[in-house]
């Protein structure tokens, strides 16, 4: 089946944005809830790359490239889950909410009011997950998992603030290509893949999502990392978040709109 053109899909990220911009200005609770739902869908994705990716620590534990391998392919399902059923993911509306501002249908206003909306509805879900479904039913208790997830946690503020902010980058260009690639498909399998192909190799290269992540410090908290809530916040929330917000508003929603949508009739850099 014929995907579409670069072109088109620039412009169904318009229309996708363009709704955003409408449930922000007019349906609140309903962008709150399709929030939860993505932070839930994100940490499930991390939850199951964390069992299958360090589950075989006698095979992976001198094939490092393997273990990354293994979490990585087994992330994506927090993106599809998050594409397919329409829920409502900060790192995706960072390049999606663009192509509206660059055409004037949608204000700073309503790319601060969505992106602060969607972020912390995010966070709630991620913690709930992480909290009920994770941690109280003992998914992450045992070996390898429990010292697994402290040793990410701990990796993950460990790293320096310019590190931390870098990798958000790479994380959330990875992302934002993946919700592109998604949009140039139709049928189901065509968007699993689309999400899957640059997902999967953020995660094997060690990007850091901020969303992930309020999966993966967490987790390694309740498991007994020694960290605290301003050190992970600090360190590694506040620069990943950052580093997303480049990596998807400028490399992806900024760019591509710039490019593809500027000389259709619809030029939405006039």
């Amino acid at each position: 089946m014929r995907i579409n053109s670069p072109a088109e899909i620039a412009k169904a990220s318009l229309t996708a944005g363009e709704a955003k911009v409408n449930a922000t200005r007019n349906s609140k609770p309903r962008l709150i809830t399709q929030a939860i739902l993505a932070g839930a869908f994100i940490a499930f994705g991390g939850t199951l790359s964390l069992i299958i990716g360090f589950g075989f620590p006698e095979i992976t534990a001198h094939n490092p490239g393997l273990q990354k391998l293994l979490s990585g392919c087994m992330f994506p399902i927090g993106l599809i889950l998050v594409v397919v059923l329409g829920a409502e993911l900060f790192t995706g509306n960072n390049a999606l909410l663009i192509p509206p501002y660059m055409r004037r249908t949608a204000t700073w206003r309503d790319i601060a009011v969505n992106w602060t909306l969607v972020y912390f509805g995010n966070l709630i879900g991620a913690l709930l997950f992480t909290s009920t479904l994770v941690y109280a039913v003992g998914l992450t208790a045992s070996a390898p998992y429990h010292d697994s997830i402290i040793g990410i946690a701990n990796a993950k503020v460990s790293m320096t603030w310019l590190t931390v902010f870098l990798k958000g980058i790479g994380a959330n260009w990875c992302v934002c290509l993946a919700v592109w690639l998604a949009l140039s498909g139709k049928t189901l399998i065509e968007k699993c893949i689309g999400c899957w192909l640059p997902v999967m190799a953020f995660v094997a290269l060690g990007y850091e999502h901020s969303i992930a992540n309020m999966f993966y410090l967490p987790a390694g908290m309740l498991e007994g990392a020694d960290i605290d809530v301003l050190t992970a916040i600090w360190r590694n929330i506040i620069p990943a978040t950052l580093g997303n917000i480049v990596g998807g508003a400028l490399l992806v929603g900024c760019i591509h709109s710039y490019i593809h949508l500027k000389s259709s009739t619809d030029n939405p850099c006039k």
